[in-house]
């Protein structure tokens, strides 16, 4: 019972992790597109914002394979199946998708 709840625990903080670092990632590459595409004519159809969403998407990886080393999370990323990496690049491009929209609509310039 007492390792049932151990097991649970650092099953809880690995996916708060991933979690986390994807929305973060997600948010920070929607400020990053829309700070690289402020001089185009138009930046929705400039493809340099789609290049900030695949460095954010790579990036992670190594982030929490240093996280798990570091022993702060228990995440490795050996363990990680296809569910896991598409769950990490779906989570970073929604935020990212929602983030930029709400950027390019409301105007905002940087």
């Amino acid at each position: 019972m007492a390792t049932d709840t151990v097991d649970g625990r650092a099953s809880h903080l690995r996916g708060l992790t991933v979690t986390t670092l994807a929305s973060l990632a997600g948010i920070l590459a929607a400020f990053g597109s829309a700070v690289v595409t402020a001089g185009a004519a138009n930046p929705a159809t400039d493809t340099t914002g789609l290049f900030v969403l695949v460095a954010a998407i790579a990036v992670q990886f190594p982030i929490l394979q240093a996280l798990g080393r570091s022993g702060l999370v228990e995440v490795d990323i050996q363990d990680f199946g296809a569910k896991d990496y598409l769950y990490v690049i779906f989570m970073t491009f929604s935020l990212w998708f929602v983030g930029w929209t709400v950027l390019l609509t409301t105007g905002t310039t940087f």
